[in-house]
């Protein structure tokens, strides 16, 4: 792979993080952020170039793409869940995955972008969810964001094309990592899940490779893309027939 120089966000765990230490092995220039400062300063000791911020702060997330060289890869990684019923979340949680999930990347894409369509190259990439396809109980606020961002990211794609800036979504199926100990006050969840888990490095693998190779969109594992289809033409049906396993949440 030609040597790129790339922007992670929500780097300092999870995806974002295997992403990040993956692409600094391969010898990208990578510059990374996130709000966790001993990630970040181990991620700083294997070579990449770190912004501690919180960039749900408008002017904060201003002064980071002021510090960022001409990119030719974003991959916005960051993002938060809470899992209950809608009517039993507070304001905060809906608010924060509101936030994190759907206005940071709109924002950044915004600022990112620009620059890209100067120099007619580039390449954004989004972390969503499957989610964001198909709905479950408990999780509808955070399957909101994420058809947020299946649409956000189907319209950019066409709005970017002309200037030669790819669009790339990944939608993962659920991750074993600490997101899900954050998003589910229930120890039984991640049990219940078993092997339909993914590993954060498979999804960063899956991630990386459409650097090179740019591609729509890509949903992980196969099987989900082939669902999300089925309940797009029959949605009844695979509520009827997934009610066991949406139940698990």
């Amino acid at each position: 792979m030609n040597k790129k120089t790339i922007f992670v966000t929500g780097a300092t765990s999870g995806v974002g993080l295997k992403i990040t230490e993956l692409l600094v092995a391969q010898g990208h220039t990578v510059y990374a952020t996130g709000r966790n400062t001993v990630a970040l300063k181990a991620l700083e000791r294997l070579g990449a170039n770190v912004i501690q911020a919180d960039l749900t702060n408008v002017a904060t997330m201003d002064a980071v793409c002021e510090q960022l060289p001409i990119l030719d890869v974003a991959i916005l990684s960051a993002g938060v869940g809470k899992f209950g019923i809608a009517p039993e979340l507070s304001d905060e949680a809906i608010s924060q995955m509101i936030e994190l999930n759907v206005s940071v990347p709109m924002y950044l894409s915004k600022r990112l972008a620009a620059p890209m369509m100067q120099n007619q190259q580039g390449q954004l990439i989004f972390i969503g969810s499957q989610a964001g396809k198909v709905a479950t109980p408990k999780a509808s606020v955070y399957a909101a964001t994420k058809h947020a961002i299946v649409g956000f990211t189907n319209g950019i794609r066409m709005e970017l094309a002309p200037y030669n800036v790819k669009v790339t979504a990944i939608h993962p199926g659920p991750i074993d990592t600490p997101f899900l100990d954050k998003a589910s006050d229930d120890s039984s969840y991640r049990a219940s899940l078993g092997r339909f888990l993914l590993t954060a490095e498979e999804v960063a693998q899956a991630t990386v490779k459409t650097i090179e190779r740019p591609v729509r969109e890509v949903n992980l594992p196969k099987i989900m893309g082939l669902s999300s289809k089925l309940y797009a033409i029959a949605p009844a049906t695979v509520e009827f027939l997934g009610k066991s396993f949406f139940n698990k949440k």
